[in-house]
């Protein structure tokens, strides 16, 4: 059945509706100049330094703060929600490794989304993004807080006091510590994304060996017992925990937002995705195993420092949970790093196409990096993590982010009908059922996060579609020059 879209190129204005306005993959390879040198942006990131970079937007606060909550819902058999959450993951990311490999740009689920499913979906998917890298950095700075405290207080004999280290919702003031990663980050991230890389390299090789001797740890006090009864709230508990546990892989699709400053990004996205998932998934398993095998579901739930707790139990020692503390404190920093990069890519990418204003887009001469788009958002994401509890966001965070990944698995099946000639070095395999599963594993992930969830999302999605209404959909460079050539010189390689 036609769908009434041509099947590539640009569409022509006048017969689609402002809100179905969509860039073709050809387009917008050409206009980010991916398969050249990225629109101002350099590359410098080889397929190790993108792993790590993965890596480290991966692996923090969901495992070192949030596997309480998690554990809390689930009981021991969180081991299964992890496993739950990261096959919603798999399909996904297989969606994602497609996409990045055709289309190899800053925008990720972004550009994705306007390519295959129009504009409107596309401002509504970047809209959600904010929630996914941006009000996620203010949760995990809130989270690095936590550590910093456990660090000092193992080190030193002493913590921050209350008004300092925790916002009005937590008994506290300001929670300044946050503020400070945040800041630190920005700074890190202006000054080139060499720099960023080879930090955030070396942030995720420390902190994955500081989890796997925290494993060794746990593993040789590990009792059977503690693992009775396994499935303590039933399914429902599972369920509830693998959405909570998904918050503990938001960060994957980051990989994606490297597009213009990796090197051959055709190959190096999609090989970096799927080894994240699996070093991830096998990481996530073995800690909550080990953490919960030895001193019990009991002791891990609700705790907001558990790994350095179980350390402490194990060991009789504060000394092992202090190098845990170490370990995630700098485990989140390395995430509100990467984080922050992704979100300022996409802000640049909606930037570009008139979406948001355009100080966003601008890229320094000097360092090669978006300092003003950088900056912006530092302050702005500051102000949330010195004064909101990281409750506050997660299941929000969670539901965005699920509602995203579905639109990247059905962009999958859309492109894969309307652009069948677009290089593909990746393919999604068992298509179409892969994407299909992909969107039905979101959508119960989603079910899980709650009623009040929903009403929130819908709250922030009406925001979005006014934002878009009253500012993006006028100011669209599809709208002051909607006939941009689909001819337009793209290298050889697109």
């Amino acid at each position: 059945m036609s769908t009434g879209l041509p099947r590539s190129g640009t569409p022509k204005p006048g017969p689609h509706p402002s809100g179905l306005r969509r860039k073709s993959p050809e387009q917008l390879i050409a206009e980010s100049g991916s398969d050249l040198e990225g629109h101002g942006l350099k590359r410098t990131m080889g397929l190790f330094q993108l792993v790590c970079f993965g890596v480290g937007a991966i692996v923090g606060t969901g495992i070192f703060v949030g596997l309480s909550d998690s554990v809390a819902e689930a009981g021991p058999a969180v081991v299964i929600s992890f496993v739950l959450a990261a096959i919603t993951c798999i399909f996904t990311a297989l969606s994602f490794a497609e996409l990045g490999s055709a289309i190899p740009v800053s925008g990720s689920s972004y550009s994705f989304a306007y390519a295959a499913l129009g504009e409107r979906t596309a401002f509504l998917v970047g809209w959600c993004l904010l929630l996914e890298y941006g009000v996620s950095v203010s949760a995990v700075a809130v989270g690095w807080s936590q550590y910093v405290n456990e660090l000092l207080n193992s080190l030193f004999g002493w913590e921050l006091p209350a008004a300092l280290s925790a916002g009005p919702g937590d008994g506290g003031v300001v929670n300044l510590p946050a503020v400070v990663v945040i800041a630190m980050a920005a700074t890190l991230l202006v000054r080139g994304v060499r720099e960023s890389a080879t930090a955030t390299a070396a942030m995720a090789v420390l902190k994955i060996g500081i989890l796997v001797a925290f494993c060794a740890v746990a593993f040789s006090a590990f009792q059977d017992d503690n693992l009775m009864p396994f499935a303590t709230h039933g399914l429902g508990g599972i369920t509830a925990g693998a959405s909570l546990a998904f918050f503990s892989y938001i960060g994957f699709d980051a990989i994606t937002t490297a597009g213009e400053e990796v090197k051959n990004p055709r190959r190096n996205i999609p090989a970096a995705i799927l080894i994240c998932i699996g070093v991830v998934t096998l990481l996530y398993c073995a800690v909550a195993l080990s953490a919960i095998g030895a001193i019990g579901s009991d002791d891990v739930a609700n705790k907001s420092a558990a790994l350095s707790i179980a350390v402490n139990e194990v060991t009789g020692s504060s000394v092992g949970g202090g190098i845990i503390a170490f370990g995630a404190v700098v485990a989140i920093a390395s995430v509100v790093l990467a984080v922050m990069y992704g979100q300022t890519r996409i802000l640049m990418s909606m930037s570009r196409d008139g979406l948001i204003p355009r100080v966003f887009e601008r890229v320094s001469p000097k360092t090669h990096t978006p300092v003003a788009n950088t900056w912006i958002v530092a302050c702005v994401f500051a102000v949330p993590a010195a004064f909101v509890s990281l409750d506050v966001v997660v299941n929000l965070t969670t539901i965005g982010t699920l509602a995203t990944m579905v639109a990247v698995n059905v962009a999958v099946v859309v492109l894969r009908r309307r652009n069948p000639e677009l290089k593909r070095t990746f393919r999604v395999p068992l298509y179409p059922a892969s994407p299909l599963l992909g969107v039905a594993f979101c959508l119960y992930l989603m079910y899980g996060t709650g009623w009040t969830t929903w009403v929130q999302f819908a709250v922030f999605l009406a925001a979005g579609s006014l934002l878009y209404a009253g500012y993006g959909r006028k100011r669209s460079r599809l709208v002051s020059s909607p006939a941009t050539d689909p001819a337009a010189p793209v290298s050889p390689e697109a």
